[in-house]
């Protein structure tokens, strides 16, 4: 598959969207919105499934071991998860967003202008902060398949109804920053591709197919999984799998 082609759909379903969104106004019913949401939560966690199978892969067993997989994304997590608790990453990006809807909404010198801003700079933050951004943005780069970004670009779809329902054309805008954002990433992810082994690859998909159990649980309103917290172990996996290779 092409990289960035999952950043293309995603583009063009926030679009389409937003145009829908726009002729539609508030007419779409709140349940059927939920409806949706709940089937999306579903989806995501068969792909979650599937992604963390990567634990089973016999690249990662034959460096670290038979034992050892398992215990590398649980130790991935949890030290991933303590430093982004105390860096308090859910928190900031949260924050960041308050900050930045209140900076641009503030500048803003007429109703038409401060409703274009705030569903630009809503749209972009949802977009383009989640888990699935950058889990689906690198896997893609990585060549492991653009379907989370496929997911994504699904619950994208739905959420620029909605949202272009309220702000109007802002919502549209916010394609600048997913191509940005995710172009980024996906090049990240192709650099990485040709340099990580494919242990370390099996160990970050893993690690991320649990990430997305997260995402699953809040679309599914199960619980309100810091996901943001738990970045960091996508960092930690590789190289917890280069610590145990190095002492088997």
């Amino acid at each position: 598959m092409i990289p960035g082609l999952g950043t293309v759909v995603n583009v063009a379903t926030v679009l389409t969207g937003s145009v829908i969104g726009v002729l539609l106004g508030n007419r779409l019913p709140v349940r059927t919105r939920d409806v949706v949401t709940d089937s999306l939560g579903l989806v995501t966690l068969l792909i979650a499934a599937t992604s963390a199978m990567a634990v089973l892969d016999d690249d990662l067993s034959d460096a670290v071991g038979d034992s050892a997989p398992m215990l590398i994304v649980l130790g991935a997590l949890l030290v991933g998860g303590i430093v982004g608790s105390l860096l308090r990453l859910e928190s900031r990006v949260e924050s960041l967003g308050g900050w930045l809807q209140g900076r641009l909404s503030g500048a803003a010198d007429s109703a038409e202008r401060h409703r274009f801003i705030e569903g630009f700079v809503v749209s972009s933050l949802i977009f383009c902060t989640g888990p699935l951004t950058i889990l689906g943005s690198l896997n893609d780069g990585l060549g492991n398949g653009a379907d989370q970004l496929f997911l994504k670009s699904a619950l994208d779809g739905f959420a620029a109804i909605a949202f272009a329902a309220s702000f109007g054309w802002g919502v549209a805008a916010s394609v600048v920053t997913i191509i940005a954002v995710q172009g980024s990433l996906t090049l990240l992810g192709l650099g990485l591709g040709d340099v990580l082994p494919d242990a370390q690859l099996a160990a970050i998909t893993a690690t991320g197919g649990l990430l997305l159990v997260g995402v699953a649980m809040r679309l599914l309103r199960i619980r309100e999984v810091p996901v943001a917290d738990l970045l960091p172990a996508l960092l930690v996996a590789p190289l917890l799998v280069t610590v145990v290779a190095a002492l088997n």
